[in-house]
């Protein structure tokens, strides 16, 4: 039986977010993570976007909503972002203080695939309102879970909020702004192909997460 013990000690005090295009088997990645965790032991913190806190929660019902059609894109981005920077100084840094494994589904990487490669967003404004708004925290490691359209509409839910509901070349856009994103900044970021079995896609994830945070000696068990 593998030793998984000298990976959930390497995440003690991280911040891990998942990301990846609705449909994607994030979210059911993400629960079994998170139980994984915490049966080996690992403190876990697990904070959603948009939402996490009060205030948060109210602002994914004016983002997620239908009858707020008439959003402009940069209000939507800013939405997101008023309830990123309520999350971080509310939930995150205390987590991360209290050396917990901060487990986030979404983060700004979003922001930069549906706002910015999605929406049409200009990168620099994003990362520049992102800074104020998470107070420059980054996370330790993006995992993007990356499916091809056929596959995530199969897996989307039938009753789609108002991003979800989006046509399909702009769902394209969002898929090769995250695969973009890891090309640009291959150190913090880990794909997974989440078009298999979800078991096979756990197996990659344990996988690739102890290859970037187990030195190759304790992988050995040397």
């Amino acid at each position: 039986m593998p030793n998984h013990k000298p990976l959930c000690d390497a995440l003690a005090g991280r911040l891990v977010v998942f990301e990846g295009p609705d449909g994607s088997g994030k979210s059911t990645q993400f629960a079994r993570f998170s139980s994984f965790c915490s049966d080996h032991g690992v403190g876990v913190t697990e904070v959603r976007e948009p939402g996490g806190t009060g205030i948060g929660e109210a602002i994914r019902q004016l983002l997620l909503a239908h009858d707020h059609g008439d959003m402009t894109l940069r209000c939507e981005m800013l939405l997101y972002m008023a309830s990123r920077a309520q999350l971080v100084e509310q939930t995150i840094r205390p987590a991360l203080a209290r050396k917990h494994l901060v487990l986030a589904d979404r983060f700004v990487s979003s922001t930069l695939a549906y706002q910015g490669a999605g929406g049409g967003l200009p990168e620099k404004e994003i990362l520049d309102v992102a800074r104020a708004a998470t107070g420059g925290l980054e996370p330790d490691l993006v995992v993007v879970f990356d499916v091809d359209e056929s596959t995530a509409a199969c897996r989307r839910s039938a009753e789609p909020d108002r991003i979800e509901a989006r046509p399909d070349d702009f769902r394209a856009r969002v898929r090769q702004g995250y695969l973009d994103q890891a090309r640009r900044w291959p150190g913090k970021y880990l794909v997974i192909d989440a078009t298999c079995d979800a078991d096979k896609v756990f197996e990659k994830l344990i996988t690739g997460l102890t290859e970037r945070f187990v030195p190759k000696a304790r992988q050995t068990g040397s």
